[in-house]
């Protein structure tokens, strides 16, 4: 471990929670004490508290991936194989927020965030879609705000995790092929983006993983997992060093009543690891009712 990471790592060695899955992905911390993942191949969202066996929450997910809470703490979901995002209500009802964008079939919606306003952002790759299947000329980071409507934010090449900054300035955007990078979005007061730019480069002689889920702590840093493990950056960029655990994560959360514990998704299992600085809490958190 380096230096860099020492001072932001309590525990220099994951704790496996649980295992034999076939590709963990999602993670997701609920207040009330509990994580949520999905085991994308195999179609299934679980919940899991620390100390248990994980319960099945739904079967037949279409691919679920990335997750997300909606400001009323709703469950919202990537639907990969079903090309959907939707949200689960309290009654366990679920809603297709959306699967269209101008007419046309999404791509395979992959991760999702949601802001403090109540919008939802989320990464739109075409890549593993068969080219005839393609309604969308492009993958892209969309925005469905909280009356429903939708934009095309930004185009990329495979988008994939994505995150916000602490003060909202800026979207974090993977991407996950061809050239590995963490693209950097600058946003208005009104959430345009003004400019995109490098955020940090990923290229790596490693080759398991890829630029893929991330997050942010309170003070900027970034969390992105990636080639060889869960890479860690300061908040101008900088490279801080790599998290090794025993399998490559594909996603990670900060989670536990003090955002202090990272919960990492990694291929056959899933993984904790304790920070000295709490993550970014999701907006729903603070508004808990």
């Amino acid at each position: 471990m380096t230096d860099a990471l020492s001072t932001l790592l309590e525990t220099a060695e994951a704790q496996r929670l649980a295992t034999g899955f076939v590709f963990t992905e999602g993670p997701l911390w609920h207040p009330d004490g509990f994580y949520y993942f999905v085991d994308v191949r195999s179609s299934v969202l679980y919940r899991v508290t620390p100390g248990r066996a994980p319960e099945v929450v739904r079967d037949k997910t279409g691919g679920g991936n990335g997750t997300t809470f909606d400001l009323q703490g709703r469950l919202v979901l990537c639907e990969g194989d079903n090309r959907r995002v939707t949200r689960t209500g309290a009654d366990g009802r679920l809603e297709v927020l959306m699967d269209r964008f101008e007419g046309k079939r999404l791509n395979r919606p992959n991760d999702v965030v949601c802001k403090s306003d109540g919008s939802l952002w989320f990464t739109d790759p075409g890549l593993r879609v068969p080219l005839a299947e393609r309604e969308l000329p492009h993958a892209g980071v969309y925005r469905i705000a909280p009356d429903g409507t939708t934009a095309l934010m930004a185009d990329c090449e495979y988008p994939n995790g994505l995150a916000f900054s602490p003060d909202e300035g800026t979207l974090y955007v993977a991407n996950t092929r061809w050239t590995q990078y963490i693209h950097a979005f600058e946003l208005d007061a009104a959430g345009t983006v003004r400019r995109r730019r490098i955020f940090a480069d990923m290229s790596s002689d490693e080759t398991d993983g890829v630029p893929d889920g991330m997050k942010v702590d309170v003070e900027g840093r970034l969390y992105c997992t990636g080639p060889g493990g869960t890479w860690v950056f300061a908040p101008d960029g900088t490279r801080l060093g790599i998290i090794r655990t025993p399998e490559v994560p594909a996603n990670l959360a900060f989670g536990g009543p003090d955002l202090r514990t990272l919960f990492l998704t990694a291929r056959t299992s899933i993984y904790t690891l304790r920070t000295k600085v709490p993550g970014r809490p999701h907006p729903w958190y603070g508004g808990r009712r």
